[in-house]
């Protein structure tokens, strides 16, 4: 599945793109990854700072809300029913309705934001360039598909981002970010001008989350997570180390909020929808993968340091004219216990 940044045809020029994975024609391939692992291959080489080739799990309805919501007619069929833990609100329907009320496209005519957000837990098993890359939980408080309005929807939309029952910002592990500079990114020990293997392992049993991890494969050769130069003793996501983390980095206390690793043991224990997407960041740049954010903190301090990329870096008018030609590939998708895929 290779997916490009920008698509000119003579209606138009599409910036971005979402899919989801198919069961069948109308209903959502599902995935319960607790006790499980998911393994893929991706080719990213293209992609510099300021995008982001996404592959990730959301809580969404496996029919894309067709029951829940009478009035949506359309279904997965036609891609209905998206959530993520940003509440989004750049959705043209949620809850099987118009999201019209209060539409503003501001400056970017390619997107827009309305009153309605469509929230869920989300599992961001990847978010990367050739330059950064993070896996990240973010828990809700309600898991489930739920809508919000205006403010109180939290995320990115909103003028208060912590205002929702979700985590917008997650329990993330970034090597960069951890103190690796040279792990990940063209001609390093993972190397991003060539093809990786991605293999993330959700261990635990029940309804209880021991930890995330992952690992890569290429040229034939194995390569483990480095451990936090931060958070001694760790290399993957667990209660302890987004514990800790949160008071070495100082980050906002939300994933403890709405629950925690133990509210993403939920979320994993149930069916999610597989997303894979390719996008620029209007809100942030996308400093917070791949350069040093947030922008008022000095990026000598632990944790604010994610990537390479300048701060002045990813406004989407630049990456619009620079990479239009910028793509992600992911292939080779597997799915199994732990210890099958690869």
């Amino acid at each position: 599945m290779t997916l490009k940044f920008s698509q000119t045809d003579p209606y138009g020029t599409n910036i971005g793109s979402r899919m989801y994975l198919m069961e069948t024609s109308s209903k959502y391939q599902m995935f319960t990854l607790l006790g499980n692992e998911f393994a893929f291959d991706v080719e990213l080489s293209s992609l510099a700072c300021g995008l982001n080739g996404a592959l990730y799990f959301v809580s969404m309805d496996s029919d894309g809300g067709m029951k829940r919501f009478p009035t949506n007619k359309a279904g997965a069929k036609y891609g209905t029913g998206y959530c993520d833990s940003q509440c989004a609100r750049d959705l043209k329907f949620v809850n099987g309705i118009a999201n019209v009320q209060g539409w503003n496209t501001g400056s970017d005519e390619n997107t827009g934001i309305g009153n309605l957000g469509a929230c869920c837990a989300e599992m961001d098993v990847w978010e990367a360039n050739s330059v950064s890359t993070a896996f990240t939980p973010h828990p809700c408080e309600n898991n489930a598909y739920h809508s919000c309005e205006g403010t109180g929807c939290g995320g990115t939309y909103s003028e208060e981002r912590y205002n929702g029952d979700c985590d917008p910002d997650g329990c993330d592990y970034n090597p960069y970010r951890h103190g690796h500079v040279d792990f990940y990114g063209k001609g390093a020990d993972v190397d991003t001008s060539k093809k990786i293997t991605v293999v993330t392992q959700f261990h635990g049993s029940g309804a209880g989350l021991d930890e995330i991890s992952m690992y890569f494969v290429q040229g034939g050769r194995r390569i483990e997570m480095p451990e936090s130069a931060y958070v001694p003793g760790h290399n993957s996501v667990s209660a302890g180390f987004c514990d800790a983390v949160e008071d070495v980095f100082g980050d906002s206390g939300k994933f403890a909020e709405v629950g925690g690793l133990a509210r993403m043991a939920d979320a994993l224990s149930k069916p999610m929808v597989l997303v894979m997407s390719l996008w620029d960041d209007a809100f942030a740049n996308m400093l917070w993968l791949d350069s040093a954010y947030p922008l008022d903190r000095d990026p000598s301090e632990p944790g604010v340091a994610r990537g390479s990329c300048p701060r002045d870096s990813g406004k989407p008018d630049d990456v619009r004219q620079s990479a239009k030609n910028a793509k992600v590939t992911f292939s080779n998708i597997k799915f199994g216990p732990i210890g099958s895929t690869y």
